[in-house]
């Protein structure tokens, strides 16, 4: 293990800084907007704004990268996003932060390929699962680690913007000082919702409706614990026991969805966090009971991506694994662009609890959905998968890119010899 981590340590030690400041900075800005008496569309519009920077980053970034390099790319990424943290301390206006978190979001889109390319460059099959292991680990950790920071600040106050500032900085040093090599330029990847929606009608307006509940309750689930009354600290153990709860449910019930139809699993998973969104709605409940409900909430619909993932991986051929996984992460990009966006205006319009009824309507879509395809198509059977349950950094928002795609996939061809590898099954064309 030893061997496999000290190539990439410099790149995995970066990621950490980066994921504290991203957690950091995506939990203060609404905390010291709804202090300042922000409206919930503006501060909606935040994650609409990062969103579709992050997405334009994934289409566009990759082209930069290219034409000046790797190193100074990863620290100019760095700098916008460092100086767009320490900005929105200085500056505080609504308009100005969402117009700068449309730049974080194309920037960490860039940052990601980089840190993901390298990492690519840098392991063989053998330690690829390892190494992976430990990404997914810091960013998830990185993210918590950020967001627990706030609990010792004053959101009302730069101190804590010029902590997420420092974090980005450091961040950018081990990769500048580090003497590896740069990886090979980024590879495209050809995005085909046809395909995708063809392979799985289920995984493709699945995922577009997790990306508008995890999108709005990401973006606006601070905003919901400062209007219910929370303190900052308080908003901060919230959000945390969600993004955990579901790290902590995401194998367990991987591993379930792997021995039956992935299809029930979902609709579980839907049905159970459509409920306890709706019994926050209905009884509006103090704090513990909350963070139970909040815990049952994130333990089911933040496992929801990796599984209605590995569904569509069920009916995907090796060739098409990275195009399927490249429009998944485009469909749920879409959603977390109109997540906030609309979430913001209801939650103006009809309170704070009404950031769960999105929620739950979402869900309960889900749920309907994948009952119906159940009965029309059926699953595959267990002995016949290619690819088992595999979980993700932070399943409430599966950011990644393409690079990051590569990182988790284990080329075929490259297993073994060619006599050793299973003929590979054919797919039925038939949507499921």
């Amino acid at each position: 293990m030893k061997r496999n981590l000290l190539p990439v340590f410099a790149l995995l030690l970066g990621t950490l800084f980066l994921f504290l400041g991203n957690g950091l900075h995506g939990l203060l800005l609404p905390l010291r907007g709804a202090a300042e008496g922000y409206s919930d569309t503006s501060l909606g519009f935040l994650g609409t704004s990062w969103a579709s920077g992050y997405v334009i980053g994934c289409i566009l970034a990759p082209k930069l990268i290219m034409r000046i390099g790797h190193v100074r790319a990863f620290s100019g990424f760095i700098a916008i996003i460092c100086i767009v943290a320490l900005s929105t301390g200085i500056l505080i206006n609504d308009i100005a932060w969402i117009v700068l978190r449309a730049a974080t979001g194309f920037a960490t889109a860039g940052t990601q390929m980089i840190i993901e390319s390298w990492l690519n460059e840098r392991v063989d099959n053998k330690s690829r699962g390892v190494v992976f292991t430990f990404y997914t680990g810091i960013t998830l950790f990185g993210v918590v680690g950020g967001q627990m920071i706030v609990g010792f600040g004053n959101p009302q106050t730069p101190i804590l913007f010029m902590v997420a500032g420092i974090l980005y900085c450091i961040a950018m040093l081990p990769t500048t000082v580090s003497n590896a090599a740069s990886p090979k330029p980024l590879r495209a990847v050809r995005i085909d919702l046809k395909l995708l929606y063809r392979n799985s009608p289920v995984a493709f307006f699945g995922v577009l409706l997790i990306g508008i509940a995890n999108g709005a309750f990401g973006t606006l689930g601070a905003v919901f614990g400062a209007r219910a009354g929370l303190h900052d600290s308080q908003i901060a153990f919230f959000m945390i026991i969600a993004i955990l709860a579901g790290a902590l449910a995401q194998v367990p019930i991987g591993r379930i969805s792997d021995l039956m139809d992935r299809r029930y699993v979902i609709a579980g998973l839907a049905g159970v966090g459509a409920t306890a969104a709706l019994l926050i709605v209905l009884f509006k409940p103090e704090s513990t009971f909350l963070f139970v409900l909040i815990a049952f909430y994130g333990a089911t619909a933040n496992v929801l991506y990796p599984i209605t993932a590995s569904h569509a991986n069920d009916f995907a051929s090796a060739e098409d694994f990275v195009k399927i996984a490249s429009g998944l992460l485009f469909l749920f990009g879409i959603g977390t662009i109109i997540g906030p966006t609309v979430g913001g205006p209801i939650m103006s319009a009809f309170g704070p609890y009404a950031l769960f009824l999105i929620t739950a309507t979402a869900h309960i879509l889900i749920l309907a959905y994948a009952i119906i395809r159940s009965r029309i198509r059926a699953a595959i059977p267990v002995e016949d998968r290619d690819f088992p349950f595999s979980p993700m950094p932070d399943a409430a928002v599966p950011v990644s890119t393409p690079e990051g795609i590569h990182l988790q996939t284990r080329p075929p061809q490259e297993e073994g010899p060619a006599e050793e590898q299973p003929a590979e099954k054919e797919k039925e064309p038939v949507n499921a």
